[in-house]
């Protein structure tokens, strides 16, 4: 029977008219393909109830998923928030049981972010991202702002001292009360100590506060205090076996715990209090110490700092512990992770300016490397554009470089495939970068006669040669290309068949897998209402002579309800997010999701089946990593 008859009540249209699925049919399809990084928190809650009461095991693997920096993980940090806090309110034994797992996905740091979200509430969350949202935007206006401050400060000068005074200071002179300079100094200086005394009450108000805040809590709340013990329970162990891995000179041994432990007085031990909870857990099996016992709190906390986290920072040769210290000449580069490159390649080039850009230079002549693990594509191809020609611009052409290297040390290659991008209107910002940056990826990771070809597709579908030899030109040349504002999904592939018939090629060079970057809001094209344009795209191939049409891998870039094809349709695959790590399941230079063929019981060769969403699923969370996973509650 017809999969769309048989599934009539998910059928639905998307935004442009054209027929699709609101539901793959299975509830952990849908939250695989379904969460992108603009999911809202309701819908992706939403979606993970469903496919908890589908499979909770299976739906505990995709929540990970989410997280994984590493393996094919979607680097999708606020979706496992949301959905961390989600297992802390209706399944907690589940969540405390595999907290240990965490680190393996992303960080250390994340343990300390789960805990303070349930501290905060998601009110104070949203308002903390915010105003982290705002920071970030208001550093960049002032960064490139700065010149033009520059111009009107000089502007200012040339028109006198007075003209660079404060309005108050222009009209004392002018009525003639203008104080003596020294008396001005005098009142500034006392304003100035007033007002830090007045910010200093203000924190230690608020130190305090929090810590109540933190206290009341865990008074209140045994579900809280299992997992913020647990956590602490986790930093606690494993800096003890790290600080044993130390003294064996087992270096390799060594986690990033004691990166991401609190540090006394800082921002998340301020927020969370966890920094005392791990040294009373370390120093005296987790009983509160005060000052008249043996050994007072004040001394049990100084001995984690300068007993654990101090050698175990420095041995982990922590770019901030150089920076700290005004040693940036002895700052390792190579040894500095992705992120942290990033972040501070101003303040590389600031202090340490000739070292830095030769280090930059044996990068790109190969006798270096530069760590690029953890970053999304799209992030590094726009740093290479906008910072073309300066030292960002350098870093970022290094990192898609060893991107590339290490995809290709993951599988072989790509095979013959082909990145098929959409750039319609509603891809515009982040989703069509996205789509630019891995459909670039893809393209070079294809092989011939497919490498470095792209397809756009909008209402006039074009295959292109990407021209360019670095990045920033490649991208460039890509995003210029010629695009509508609607996408025809099925012209593509009337393009694909016009060209193949044109140059007679043979079935066995047809290319064997699209990758379609998307938002899946596909146009209104198939004569039957109720017809899928997957279902269109097979019968124009079987009518061609070409059999089954091309692997197809959707790949969602934006918060949508359409589902192209249900869970069992043999030869499509559904994917979502940004990371390049999801390009990992197909890194096998073949068709199928396992690679060659398998030999029948009477000694016949047998092809393996056709990839399908639940096949491509369950090989995304495939590992031992997953396997350690449990339910419990």
């Amino acid at each position: 029977m017809d999969p769309a008859i048989m599934h009539e009540d998910l059928l639905t249209l998307t935004e442009n008219k054209s027929a699709t699925f609101c539901s793959s049919a299975n509830p952990c399809v849908d939250f695989f393909f379904q969460i992108v990084p603009d999911t809202p928190a309701d819908r992706t809650i939403s979606l993970l109830e469903q496919a908890w009461v589908h499979d909770s095991l299976t739906c505990l693997k995709l929540v990970c998923h989410l997280r994984g920096v590493r393996g094919t993980g979607k680097s999708n940090q606020q979706a496992f928030y949301t959905c961390a806090s989600w297992l802390h309110q209706c399944h907690p034994q589940t969540l405390i049981a595999n907290l240990h797992l965490v680190p393996k996905f992303g960080y250390y740091k994340d343990l300390l972010e789960i805990v303070l979200r349930e501290i905060e509430g998601p009110d104070e969350v949203q308002k903390r991202l915010e105003d982290k949202t705002t920071r970030k935007r208001k550093i960049q206006m002032a960064k490139s702002g700065g010149s033009r401050r520059r111009r009107s400060n000089h502007d200012s000068e040339k028109k006198g001292y007075w003209a660079r005074k404060g309005k108050a200071a222009r009209e004392a002179k002018k009525a003639g009360v203008l104080q003596d300079r020294e008396v001005r100094i005098a009142i500034a200086l006392e304003k100035d100590k007033m007002a830090k005394e007045t910010a200093s009450q203000l924190r230690r108000q608020k130190r305090k506060d929090m810590a109540g805040r933190v206290e009341n809590k865990l008074r209140e709340s045994p579900r809280f205090a299992a997992l913020y013990n647990a956590v602490a329970e986790i930093f606690a162990k494993q800096l003890q076996d790290d600080m044993t891995a130390l003294n064996s000179d087992n270096l390799s041994e060594i986690s990033f715990a004691a990166k991401w432990c609190p540090s006394q007085g800082k921002s998340y031990d301020l927020r969370t209090s966890l920094y005392q909870k791990v040294a009373e857990l370390i120093f005296c099996n987790g009983e509160c110490m005060h000052l008249h016992d043996e050994m007072p709190a004040v001394a049990m906390t100084d001995k984690l700092r300068t007993e654990f986290l101090v050698p175990l920072r420095r041995a982990l040769e922590l770019p901030e512990i150089y920076m700290s210290a005004n040693r940036w000449t002895e700052l390792p580069y190579e040894r500095v992770p992705s992120v942290a490159m990033t972040n501070y390649v101003d303040q590389f080039v600031k202090h340490d300016n000739d070292r830095y850009l030769q280090y930059l230079e044996k990068v790109a002549s190969g006798k270096k490397k530069v760590a690029a693990g953890a970053l999304l594509p799209h992030d590094v191809a726009r740093a290479a554009v906008k910072e073309k020609g300066k030292p960002k611009g350098f870093l970022a052409e290094a990192q898609w470089k060893r991107m590339i290297n290490d995809l290709k040390e993951s599988g072989s290659n790509l095979g013959s495939s082909m990145a098929v991008c959409d750039v319609s209107g509603s891809m515009s910002g982040t989703p069509m970068e996205v789509c630019i940056a891995l459909g670039l990826l893809v393209a070079e990771l294809s092989e011939e006669p497919f490498k470095n070809k792209i397809c756009t597709f909008s209402h006039k579908p074009q295959v292109h040669l990407v021209q360019g030899e670095t990045l920033a030109e490649r991208y460039t040349f890509t995003s210029a290309m010629d695009w509508g504002m609607n996408t025809d999904f099925q012209k593509i592939f009337r393009l694909i068949l016009d060209l193949a018939i044109a140059s007679d090629l043979p079935k066995e060079k047809m290319v064997k897998r699209l990758f379609v970057f998307s938002d899946m809001e596909f146009d209104e094209a198939s004569a039957n209402p109720w017809e899928t344009d997957y279902m269109m795209i097979t019968k124009m191939f079987e009518e061609s002579g070409y059999g089954e049409p091309p692997e197809i891998v959707f790949w969602n870039l934006r918060d949508s309800l359409s589902t192209p094809v249900l869970c069992d349709q043999k030869g499509v695959a559904l994917v979502s997010g940004f990371s390049k790590n999801m390009l990992k399941i197909f890194l096998d230079g073949n068709t199928d999701l396992e690679e060659g063929l398998s030999a029948a019981g009477d000694g016949a060769e047998k092809e393996k089946p056709m990839i399908d969403p639940e096949e491509a699923m369950k090989k995304a969370i495939a590992g031992e990593l997953f396997e350690d996973l449990r339910v419990i509650d």
